[in-house]
């Protein structure tokens, strides 16, 4: 069974699609298409359902993608030990980080990942919770931080940290003392937010912790992006609900002010998140260690 028909074969079948999968691979469509076939005829099985919505497997195709999963995971492995007796590490690994994490940790991070593994290769994209929990179960993504996520049977989650959530609003004009005051969340409800659309996180967040005390969020605006829902705040369109950091991290920091919310406090949950399908390789093991140590030490 050649490797790379079933590599193919695994990310098609994980994609859904020959396009994604043909985009994601860097080849062309038709010779994907056909290396899946000559897999199924070396099998003398229909390993996936072709439609015009895309491609599924099929139950031998079930269990080809279980089993070739395990064989990739190990040949990288294999790989990777014998990069360890050399001394290295290597490999790709791809991580996802929500924006304002991403602003704050990209650099370091990836400073820190080349002096330490320098012949491994890291990817860093953004993206929002919901969105990267799907890359994590189709193979995209190795590892991202999520906020508020919880439990699924094919993510494995480790807690990270616990981030206050603020009250941030235009500064100009205030004085200093009514711009630190704490605030309680039924005060919040009867401001008008600029906030974040469904599924995001803050604003599901925002939204249960508000119900529980029996008020309703005012959306004055929706907007997805932290530098553009502050552009608003700053632009007098309304309030917003964010973490310190993601305030520090944008161009104007020093133009906002932060209030506590209080009764209740909102807090924002940071977990590390893996698929629970796909065992650990060394090198992802040791990128896990490193982002969670600078994830402590510099969203803390």
């Amino acid at each position: 069974m050649d490797l790379k028909q079933l590599a193919y074969f695994v990310r098609v079948a994980e994609l859904g699609s020959f396009t994604r999968a043909a985009i994601a691979l860097d080849v062309a469509q038709p010779a994907l298409s056909r290396q899946v076939r000559l897999l199924e005829v070396e099998l003398r099985q229909n390993l996936l359902l072709r439609n015009g919505r895309g491609a599924t497997p099929t139950e031998a195709g079930k269990l080809l993608l279980e089993h070739g999963r395990g064989i990739l995971h190990q040949v990288e492995r294999a790989r990777e030990e014998l990069g360890r007796v050399r001394g290295v590490l290597a490999g790709r690994v791809a991580i996802g980080l929500p924006p304002s994490v991403a602003k704050a940790m990209s650099v370091p991070l990836i400073r820190e990942f080349r002096k330490q593994m320098p012949d491994a290769t890291l990817s860093i994209s953004e993206g929002l919770s919901v969105g990267m929990h799907e890359s994590l179960a189709n193979g995209r993504l190795d590892i991202a931080l999520l906020y508020n996520t919880g439990p699924s049977p094919d993510l494995e989650l480790t807690p990270l940290l616990e981030e206050p959530l603020f009250l941030v609003q235009h500064s100009a004009g205030k004085p200093a003392a009514a711009r630190a005051r704490p605030v309680a969340l039924r005060e919040v409800a009867a401001l008008p937010l600029v906030i974040p659309s469904r599924p995001n996180s803050i604003r599901m967040l925002v939204e249960t912790e508000m119900a529980s005390i029996g008020s309703r969020l005012q959306v004055a605006l929706e907007i997805d992006g932290v530098g553009a829902i502050l552009d608003l705040v700053e632009d007098g369109a309304g309030s917003a609900v964010l973490s310190r950091n993601a305030v520090a991290t944008s161009a104007r920091p020093e133009a906002f002010s932060l209030r506590p919310i209080g009764t209740p406090a909102l807090r924002s949950k940071l977990v590390l998140a893996m698929s629970s399908q796909r065992p650990a390789t060394l090198t992802q093991q040791a990128v896990v260690l490193l982002l969670t140590q600078t994830a402590r030490r510099l969203l803390v």
